[in-house]
């Protein structure tokens, strides 16, 4: 398992549920530690101790990495170094912690049975499970799903050998190929480009698998590719570019276009070059990657939670801790969002003046109570996991990749 800080590169390989444990007890003692009193120090009455919980991703993927940045920025534990201090500006008592999930779709459902309070999604799926279309298909609508904003794009990347042969998605009938584990945004979005390009899943050797397990393959010669939605770079397309040479395989032409004028939260993207040793420029299509909450989270929570997410510390944060935390920009993330936004979010962006010409629309415009639908076709759907109970463990401070969740297995 990966380390504790989600800020270090993941690595594979188990770890023993004693050392979890041992871990997680550890850290806990050391929370508690710090909250006792101490002897001959005047005492001041400590804030309500809240937990938080962000729905994230694999730990080989962006979502992990991001969510536990997140969570450090806006924890604001007993004891917390001052905001004006450069310390956390996070709401005091709030401990935030991220857990590793299977991605959008799993966290989604996380969300709708109140297992997680906030999760981490791509635009497309968020907007599915609110309407009920999609690979949300004959579920109840989530109406109850509400938006914090559009934190950066994340890219869909096909990861291929260079010695695969394959140079265009026309190439990849009888390859294997991972097209994400179930219960992830990657399996989504990969069968609706399968689909789009004329690729039969049938037709190729199928695997799903997460992305961490899909490089380690690929590198062994037992996979020829895979599909990762996420920002670059990917950890786990790093990994592999650094044991074999890899090819990044472009995603355009009539056919993209034609998703993106269909697929209204598909935007044109450009892998830069050596994104991943030795690869080149690659165009393909992303999307935006949403913080998501349930409707009935207090509003005076939220809007505390949206403040401290944007506040000049915690963008430092991000930016110094992750290539993609660069690209967090406020002023963008109204801009499309796929849901509602939560009345707390609304409020922020609201007092920041950043609704409406954000999201390219006449000043003091509001959004709508409900998006337009995309016109596009329906993707396979993807079962959604069932709901899995909240774990009681207390976080660390820094959110450990060992928070434990029940095996998620999705419905027949």
């Amino acid at each position: 398992m990966p380390r504790a800080n989600a800020n270090a590169r993941p690595t594979t390989g188990a770890e023993s549920t004693g050392s979890r444990r041992a871990f997680l007890l550890g850290a806990g003692a050391a929370g508690l530690a710090a909250m006792l009193p101490h002897p001959g120090r005047a005492q001041t009455p400590l804030p309500d101790i809240r937990y938080f919980r962000i729905g994230t991703g694999t730990t080989s993927g962006t979502y992990f990495p991001i969510g536990g940045l997140i969570a450090n920025a806006i924890s604001n534990p007993p004891g917390s170094r001052p905001c004006e201090k450069g310390g956390s500006c996070g709401i005091p008592g709030l401990i935030v912690v991220a857990q590793a999930t299977t991605g959008s779709v799993e966290n989604i459902e996380l969300l709708r049975s109140g297992a997680v309070e906030a999760g981490l999604a791509q635009a497309d799926v968020a907007w599915w499970a609110y309407s009920g279309t999609g690979s949300f298909k004959g579920k109840p609508p989530f109406e109850a799903l509400r938006s914090l904003g559009m934190l950066y794009a994340e890219a869909i990347q096909l990861v291929v050998r260079a010695d695969s042969g394959i140079h265009s998605t026309k190439d990849l009938a009888g390859k294997a190929i991972s097209l994400g584990e179930e219960g992830s945004g990657t399996l989504v979005e990969a069968r609706l480009l399968l689909d789009a390009f004329g690729v039969k899943e049938a037709g190729l050797k199928p695997a799903y698998l997460k992305p961490g397990t899909a490089a380690d393959r690929m590198a062994k010669g037992e996979l020829d590719g895979f599909f990762m939605v996420g920002g670059y770079p990917v950890s786990a397309v790093s990994d592999v570019a650094a044991r074999v040479p890899i090819r990044l395989i472009p995603i355009e032409g009539d056919i993209a276009r034609t998703l993106r004028q269909r697929q209204r939260f598909y935007m044109e993207s450009v892998i830069p070059a050596e994104a991943y040793p030795g690869t080149a420029a690659t165009p393909t299509l992303a999307l935006g990657a949403e913080l998501l909450v349930r409707a009935d989270r207090p509003e005076e929570l939220i809007y505390g939670i949206v403040k401290a997410l944007w506040h000049e510390n915690t963008r430092r944060l991000l930016a110094e801790g992750h290539p993609r935390g660069k690209s967090f920009d406020p002023a963008k993330a109204v801009a499309g969002v796929s849901v509602p936004l939560h009345p707390g979010a609304e409020r922020y962006y609201g007092e920041a003046g950043l609704i409406g010409n954000a999201a390219n629309e006449p000043a003091g415009a509001t959004l709508p109570d409900k998006p337009a639908p995309a016109a596009s076709p329906e993707p396979p759907s993807v079962p959604p996991p069932s709901p899995v109970p909240p774990t009681t463990t207390p976080p660390a401070t820094t959110p450990p990749a060992t928070i434990p969740l029940p095996s998620v297995k999705p419905q027949p």
